[in-house]
């Protein structure tokens, strides 16, 4: 017998659409689902060097849950290019002002860093209402 592995068009036309709710959700364990489901690990045709996973929706991200010190702890770093560019923000004002890319970044760090992570990550779309402009693609909700 002879082993099944997915080629890269089976695993496009397999694709599902999943939408999770993220009220009350504890930043990494959410994160950590969502990186399963990008990367198709929760499929029984999982293989690792194929795009074989689902699209995310991720409403009211802006509702999510740290435990501990991390809002004022946690740094979020970016760069101008420019000398003396580099500019940082804590957690807590990053979810004020952005926080999409608070489960952006936390999504981004658990998908591998290879040219797969980065087509994987663009199937993730971010929120901060409870609306989203995906009702056409009828994604199944995703209970966490």
């Amino acid at each position: 017998m002879k082993t099944y592995s997915p080629s890269a068009e089976e695993a496009k036309a397999a694709r599902e659409w999943w939408v999770v709710d993220a009220t009350g959700q504890t930043l990494g364990r959410l994160a950590s689902e969502i990186a399963k489901i990008l990367r198709g690990k929760h499929k029984p045709t999982f293989s690792p060097h194929v795009d074989g996973g689902d699209f995310v929706i991720v409403t009211n991200c802006e509702k999510i849950v740290v435990t501990g010190d991390k809002l004022d702890t946690v740094r979020y770093y970016r760069h101008s290019g420019y000398p003396g560019g580099l500019k940082s923000r804590s957690m807590r004002e990053q979810l004020a002002r952005f926080p999409d890319r608070v489960i952006l970044a936390a999504v981004r760090g658990m998908l591998p860093k290879t040219r797969l992570g980065r087509a994987q990550i663009k199937k993730l779309r971010i929120y901060a209402g409870d609306e989203h402009p995906h009702a056409a693609q009828m994604p199944k909700v995703l209970e966490l």
